[in-house]
């Protein structure tokens, strides 16, 4: 595995990293907490302008056809920055699922105006009492007509309310994975938004469905095929939250060394005091670590090789790092740490809400160790949704 980056994917960086710093300052970061659309407007037309929001999508498509490396560099800085954007939703799974299962005419309708930045998709997935497994989906989708009517209610729809349509996971028989997949405009009737509040301050709806009616050609992919490919999908995509994490935890890490040299106490910098000065060097290791991890998971994608279990692994060590990490640097800050004032708060609060997104701990760990005991996962090691 090669971990140097070539001149054009250090220029990305730059250019990402420049990006982030003219348009989402942490003044910006602060401004767009419990927002109802919750990213700037300017920043999201600037991504779309430089070809960022279809970096990962093919040319075909109007995307720049990259692989997941230059998609990690991307993810890194939006990482450092807390830059908050639909792009994951949209760009990456929304995208993905498309790219795996839609039909031609969906792929030429949505993914060139993805690409762009044009058209948002949130995907909307998990439900109140779900788990992340497909029993967890118990949203109905019943044949009525020549479409479907959907009733349930979906929870934690980040940007719910600027998406041009939402990705429903949706029910549409009782075997464990009866499963589809459907694309639904929000201003449908029967499709109702209420904006929720996090430990994060990030912008997610809860989204109910009361007889909302889509139609047959709505369905992405063959009927019963929509949790294998939206797994799939995420799979990869997890690659991507993890790079957004340990770049996370650096930053923070960043933050609080250059506190801990600044910060007097027994009239001497708070850096010098050996217990003070281990905690950081052990973070230090964790994060050199987790970084490398990433980019083992993301060289394997692009080279074609399974990324089963690196994925999960890189999206666990990851987002427990940036947990661990923001914890011990508020540690350092002291209670100051904890106040609106201080940077350092931002990082620590998402860091907790990225450790328990699209997959929390428990689920990537069962995956890790279905891989580790038997390259599957066995019957007698599967987990059940409430």
């Amino acid at each position: 595995m090669d971990l140097e980056f070539t001149e054009e994917q250090e220029l990305l960086r730059e250019t990402v990293r420049g990006l982030c710093e003219r348009h989402v300052p942490y003044s910006v970061v602060r401004a767009m907490e419990d927002d109802p659309t919750g990213f700037p407007q300017d920043f999201w037309k600037q991504l779309g302008s430089l070809g960022l929001t279809g970096l990962l999508l093919p040319e075909e498509y109007g995307g720049g056809g990259q692989s997941m490396l230059e998609g990690v560099i991307l993810y890194e800085e939006l990482g450092r920055a807390l830059a908050p954007s639909p792009h994951f939703g949209s760009a990456v799974i929304g995208a993905g699922v498309l790219l795996a299962a839609g039909s031609d005419a969906q792929k030429r309708e949505w993914l060139p105006k993805i690409a762009a930045g044009e058209r948002i998709l949130a995907p909307a997935w998990l439900e109140p009492d779900g788990g992340f497994r497909p029993r967890g989906v118990q949203l109905q989708a019943k044949a009525s007509g020549d479409g479907f009517e959907l009733r349930g209610t979906k929870r934690h729809v980040a940007f719910a309310s600027s998406a041009s349509a939402l990705v429903v996971l949706a029910r549409t028989g009782p075997g464990e994975t009866d499963v589809d997949l459907f694309l639904v405009d929000p201003s449908t009737p029967g499709v109702s938004l209420e904006q929720s509040f996090t430990v994060s301050s990030d912008t997610q709806y809860e989204v109910t469905f009361d007889g909302a009616r889509v139609r047959a050609a709505d369905r992405v992919g063959a009927a019963g095929t929509g949790w294998a490919t939206w797994d799939r999908v995420l799979q990869d995509g997890v690659i991507l939250l993890a790079a957004q994490a340990i770049a996370g935890a650096e930053r923070a890490l960043e933050i609080t060394v250059a506190y801990s040299k600044q910060r007097e106490q027994f009239d001497k910098p708070l850096g010098a005091f050996q217990a003070l000065a281990h905690y950081m060097a052990d973070s230090a290791t964790t994060v050199d670590g987790g970084k490398h991890l990433v980019y083992e998971a993301a060289w394997a994608h692009a080279n074609g090789r399974s990324v089963k279990r690196l994925a999960p692994m890189a999206k666990l060590f990851a987002c427990d790092t940036f947990r661990d990490t923001t914890a011990m640097a508020l540690q350092i800050h002291g209670g100051m740490g904890f106040t609106v004032e201080y940077d350092i708060q931002l990082y620590f609060r998402r860091a907790k809400a990225q450790q328990i997104s699209w997959w929390d701990a428990r689920t990537c760990e069962e995956r890790i160790a279905a891989d580790v005991l038997d390259g599957d996962e066995p019957a007698h090691f599967r987990v059940v949704d409430a």
